[in-house]
């Protein structure tokens, strides 16, 4: 059984996220939900910055530290989007991760005190087009990497794998489905 770690993105713990954590369970595995949002949703991903704004980064990184305090180090790290920021963090600095999966965003690993544990599986997925997604300076840093997978989907939406978005692209969305599924069959069983 693997044991997933997956962060919400700026629109909350949306109907769309829940159901695809919903979907990686159905496969066996253990996931887990933090939300640093504390039940709160929003219709468009500019609002959810703006609140992600007021509530302010050190409180969120305090809600999600509080959301894995009691979880094993040998997890995936999964992040969509704003959850990238505490899924790539933890997943590059928290020795024991087996993998991270980054939808719709990824920081430059400079970000971070340490560099990109060499070998640890990461798979990162967004559109072409995204204007979220800068993937000269964010993004091409894990193309190198060794156990990195990067996807780039045709298309500008940015959360395009969450049914009932507007950003949704059906075919896309089957296609991330697909390879984040292998990923997770590929790591080693512990």
């Amino acid at each position: 059984m693997t044991e997933i770690v997956l962060f919400h993105h700026a629109l909350g713990q949306t109907d769309g996220f829940l159901a695809f954590a919903d979907d990686l369970r159905a496969t066996g595995s253990l996931v887990h939900t933090p939300d640093v949002f504390a039940g709160r949703t929003f219709p468009t991903v500019d609002e959810g910055v703006a609140h992600g704004d007021e509530v302010g980064r050190p409180e969120l990184r305090r809600r999600a530290a509080e959301g894995v305090a009691e979880l094993p180090p040998d997890v995936v790290w999964a992040g969509a989007s704003l959850g990238v920021v505490f899924a790539q963090e933890y997943a590059q600095t928290r020795p024991g991760a087996r993998g991270a999966l980054l939808l719709y965003a990824a920081l430059p690993v400079e970000a971070f005190e340490t560099p990109w544990p060499d070998g640890l599986p990461v798979q990162v997925h967004g559109m072409a087009d995204d204007p979220w997604m800068d993937w000269d300076a964010e993004v091409a840093p894990f193309a190198a990497a060794s156990g990195a997978e990067v996807f780039r989907y045709p298309g500008s939406g940015h959360v395009f794998a969450e049914v009932g978005n507007v950003d949704h692209d059906a075919d896309a969305a089957a296609l991330l489905r697909e390879r984040v599924l292998a990923f997770l069959a590929e790591l080693p069983q512990r």
